[in-house]
């Protein structure tokens, strides 16, 4: 039980900027539904699926109602996608060439795009993106679990988190406080 006084440490508030994440052909709804509560809970703007299978749209595994507090957009192809114009499309893939994301600067405005269970990014949806990330794995893992590392990691990054302690050992979360910066002459 959450004490109704103590501070909110979630995604709400923490991070600048927005993000969206969505899949490509996918086709299990229990995949669709896992992703879908991860993006509530960290606080994505939108869900999204390109040409995925119709029996994936009904994503039973969502049970925190999230389709309730943000939108799921369905496009039948990638030429379909309208992502607001600001916003860069991140690929997330295994393959050459792809960065690794540790050492990825997430955009403010970003939609991460996986690929479906059982294969990979079309080649026009690589086209498509202004980066590729691939997170450092011996093999390609469950799209729910990968789309879950890429949002954590986005929230890490951009978050307004205390550093991490040198030692071990855990040390209670305190949000950083905010810099002001200089002013600015225009």
């Amino acid at each position: 039980m959450q004490d109704k006084d103590a501070p909110s440490f979630g995604p709400a508030g923490l991070t600048r900027g927005y993000f969206a994440i969505g899949v490509e052909r996918i086709s299990k709804q229990l995949n669709l539904g896992n992703m879908v509560r991860s993006a509530h809970g960290f606080g994505a703007s939108f869900v999204f699926t390109v040409g995925a299978q119709y029996g994936a749209l009904e994503a039973r595994a969502d049970t925190s109602k999230a389709l309730q507090h943000m939108p799921l957009y369905h496009w039948e192809t990638p030429g379909d996608m309208a992502l607001p114009r600001s916003c860069k499309l991140v690929g997330v893939e295994l393959i050459e060439g792809a960065v690794d994301l540790p050492g990825f600067r997430h955009p403010m405005q970003a939609a991460y795009i996986l690929g479906p269970e059982r294969g990979e990014l079309s080649p026009e949806i690589l086209k498509m993106c202004d980066h590729v990330v691939k997170i450092p794995t011996a093999f390609c893992i469950n799209v729910a679990m990968a789309g879950a590392i890429v949002m954590y990691d986005r929230m890490r990054a951009l978050g307004r988190f205390s550093p991490r302690p040198v030692g071990e050992g855990a040390k209670s979360a305190q949000m950083a406080p905010h810099v002001y910066g200089d002013s600015k002459k225009r």
